[in-house]
């Protein structure tokens, strides 16, 4: 009678679906928004320039939900993609898969739902949006799967990252202005500034186990190649406001965001993984800082 009782004490419990639910809010970095944040702000910045001031609310919920939705979902494919070298980097080892606490093919379970989801928001807009948010849905599937071919997944993640510029102005405006493609660029841009900085942190160890990125790239002239990236994303921006004909507060929060630029460039400038990720958290007050401009700009 003991021995059943100790045998069934050890046979393993399923999880509970409040439990499944916790893991896979960790899976999609819940508790860690600032993916969401990164993809958001241009997001916004877009609604607000094509809709001047004014985007459709209708419209804007649609992109913030969806922008939340796609983020994560990019987070599932991504440990799914990854599932083979996580538990080999000290910054994810302890992400759910490593741990065991979901499984690949859950995974790639939530991605899907996610991306059904994010997709449904989508069937609100014109068809042209619609049409544009494969090439979107297309772009977050490959991304993860980059790191193994091209020394540029973060080019990639920049690209996928960035098109909701453009969809936000086809959604807005039915059209893709010289404005659109310049935000778009601007973004991409930006994308690879946080991300090569962001890849700075776990270089040492992408090299030991053959993960590329631009930061392995880059070597040695990774800050020099860095700060060209963050004068030709200011220098974009600019000239988007001189096409959107933006006055002093819009012109205000980029001057705040190239102080911002000059902050991370000290906090590289060692190469330690914990400042290289510190100048990639600066990267979210610095995208706030751009759309206060904008929404000062246009009040």
């Amino acid at each position: 009678m003991n021995t059943e009782l100790k045998t069934t004490e050890l046979i393993p419990q399923p999880p509970t679906w409040l439990e499944r639910l916790r893991r896979y809010a960790l899976l999609v970095r819940l508790h860690r928004p600032i993916g969401i944040l990164l993809l958001l702000w241009p997001t916004l910045w877009a609604l607000w320039i094509a809709g001047e001031g004014r985007p459709p609310w209708r419209v804007a919920l649609v992109f913030m939900l969806g922008v939340a939705l796609m983020r994560s979902a990019g987070c599932a494919i991504n440990d799914f993609a990854d599932r083979n070298f996580d538990g080999h980097v000290a910054r994810t080892n302890q992400r759910p898969i490593p741990l065991g606490l979901v499984k690949p093919a859950e995974a790639l379970g939530v991605f899907v739902v996610l991306s059904l989801l994010a997709f449904g928001l989508v069937l609100f807009l014109n068809w042209q949006t619609i049409l544009m948010s494969i090439a979107g849905l297309a772009l977050a599937m490959v991304y993860p799967f980059t790191k193994r071919y091209t020394q540029w997944p973060q080019a990639v993640l920049g690209l996928a990252f960035g098109w909701a510029v453009p969809m936000a102005f086809m959604a807005v405006q039915q059209t893709l202005p010289l404005t659109a493609w310049l935000m778009f660029v601007a973004t991409l841009i930006w994308a690879m500034v946080y991300d090569t900085e962001y890849a700075m942190v776990d270089r040492e160890d992408d090299l030991k186990i053959g993960v590329k990125s631009t930061a392995i790239l880059f070597g040695r002239f990774d800050r020099l190649a860095v700060g060209g990236l963050q004068l030709s994303f200011l220098g974009l921006m600019l000239a988007v406001g001189g096409l959107a004909d933006r006055g002093v507060s819009y012109y205000l929060g980029l001057g705040l965001a190239a102080l911002m630029f000059l902050r991370q460039q000290y906090l590289i400038r060692h190469r330690e993984p914990a400042g290289c990720f510190r100048a990639f958290l600066d990267n979210n007050p610095l995208g706030m800082l751009i759309f206060l401009g904008l929404l000062l700009d246009y009040r």
